[in-house]
């Protein structure tokens, strides 16, 4: 293991032994966000099993991450940008020639105007977003700066006031939102200070009811298996919601504020993060913590933090993670790359093309 020092390089890290091989069993990368740094990461498995290969790129504020199939969504700080991948192109990336198995290569991107976009997802229903200035959650189109989709019955009018902070979104299996975070009840701007920091609430969307309240700062709630999972981030917990009892059920502490939350097979991959030092946040139960930067691994079944990968230098928080599953070493090509305007996708076929000259 690296030991941090003023001397290592951007974006080292340490890891606990043999979880490049859990990665490498589960056929799974991982994309993370930071928002602080201002990068996407995408960290996969070497194939020998003694570490991870990491893949920067620098996007402007990158908060939440989608992943369907061959796209990767990113929201930043005005657009919601789009990547395909193109594993046909893959080997034929001049910077590295045959070294990743996938590439992604920026395709659309929406001009949203500033919306403190959080949580973003694919769906049968289009791009969603938590629109987190209106306190709504939005689909992106190629008309509208956004579409409001659903807000919460405490909502009463669609302002951009920051109301309730609502960031979490989880889909259901028919790919509609069914469940929603944010760390206040309240319909007047910024209204959601005054209740931290337990005054977070899990809502059903689809009936508008409060299953929960009296949270700390909940994120990234999940459904998995048919049960309710979330992360209370201001106590650094990974939860359980119980339905018979209505209650939020603590499944293990976790080493920081914890935020991103993305599950392949058995484990859950949770994104840690450490408290600004002067962070308005200090009075919080994990402000007593020694938090790190990185990835909490959790065997879900047990609730045992099985292993941690924890950045030593340029990276101090994490907004979103999301599991890649079956790409062994995936790279993203800048959108003002030359590789980017000659790479050509074509249903089923690939091409190289080369910039042809007027006379």
């Amino acid at each position: 293991m690296a030991t941090a020092s003023a001397s290592l390089p951007p974006f080292s890290c340490r890891f606990s032994p043999a979880i490049a091989e859990l990665f490498s069993t589960l056929d799974c990368s991982l994309a993370l966000s930071t928002y602080q740094a201002g990068k996407l990461i995408l960290l996969s498995p070497k194939s020998d099993g003694t570490g991870f290969h990491q893949y920067l790129r620098t996007f402007d504020r990158p908060m939440g991450i989608a992943v369907s199939n061959h796209l990767l969504g990113v929201a930043t700080r005005n657009r919601v940008e789009i990547l395909a991948n193109s594993p046909d192109l893959a080997p034929r990336y001049p910077t590295k020639p045959d070294t990743y198995d996938s590439l992604y290569i920026p395709r659309a991107s929406f001009n949203t105007g500033h919306l403190d976009i959080h949580d973003l997802s694919f769906s049968d229903k289009g791009i969603l977003a938590v629109n987190t200035l209106f306190s709504c959650i939005a689909r992106i189109d190629t008309t509208h700066s956004f579409v409001p989709v659903w807000q919460p019955p405490f909502i009463t009018e669609l302002i951009p006031g920051d109301c309730c902070h609502l960031n979490g979104m989880a889909l259901d299996d028919d790919g509609s939102p069914a469940l929603v975070t944010a760390l206040g009840e309240s319909g007047s701007p910024q209204g959601w200070r005054k209740g931290l920091p337990n005054g977070g609430v899990l809502v059903d969307v689809k009936t508008g009811e409060t299953l929960v309240d009296g949270l700390a700062m909940p994120h990234s709630p999940r459904i998995i298996d048919d049960s309710i999972w979330l992360l209370q981030s201001g106590e650094g917990t990974l939860c359980r919601f119980d339905r018979d009892s209505r209650r939020v059920l603590t499944v293990t502490a976790l080493p920081g504020f914890a935020r991103g939350f993305a599950r392949c097979g058995d484990h859950a991959f949770i994104g840690i993060s450490r408290l600004r030092p002067n962070h308005k946040f200090g009075h919080l139960p994990i402000a007593q913590l020694k938090p790190f930067c990185g990835v909490a691994i959790v065997h879900l079944p047990t609730g045992a933090i099985v292993g941690t990968l924890e950045f030593l230098t340029s990276c101090e928080e994490i907004y979103d993670v999301q599991a890649i599953t079956g790409l062994g070493r995936p790279a993203i090509v800048r959108y003002d790359a030359p590789f980017c305007t000659s790479s050509l996708m074509l249903p089923g076929r690939t091409f190289l093309s080369e910039p042809s000259e007027r006379e």
